[in-house]
């Protein structure tokens, strides 16, 4: 629903998104655009799809850093953290979402940055 608040899905897929269970996996694109990488259906689809992402474009995962931003959903926060150290992740740091990107993306929302490969 906040994505439909700050206009970046129409009012009908929010309400067939919501009833389905739909969560979007997203990115932001080297010019700022925010782009779905794909759709799944629960929670933890959303966050094991994170995960894969980044797996498929980070380079040097043991030796570099991955920050885990939230709004207010630490317990998936921590879900998202031990996947990145069966990837052997070893530096894993976690904050929160600030009030801006929180006011778009609503409680709930999981952000990874890592250093990676052109998208």
């Amino acid at each position: 629903m906040f994505l439909k608040r700050g206009g970046r899905v129409s009012g009908a897929a929010a309400v067939a998104g919501t009833l389905l269970g739909i969560k979007p996996v997203l990115h932001v694109d080297d010019e700022g655009h925010l782009i779905a990488m794909e759709k799944v259906r629960g929670r933890r689809a959303s966050l094991d799809g994170l995960v894969r992402h980044l797996k498929a474009t980070a380079e040097d995962l043991e030796n570099g850093t991955v920050f885990i931003s939230h709004g207010d959903c630490l317990a998936d926060c921590q879900y998202v953290a031990n996947k990145l150290r069966e990837l052997g992740v070893k530096d894993i740091r976690i904050g929160d979402i600030g009030p801006v990107i929180g006011a778009h993306s609503g409680p709930g929302t999981v952000a990874l940055f890592w250093v990676g490969s052109p998208r």
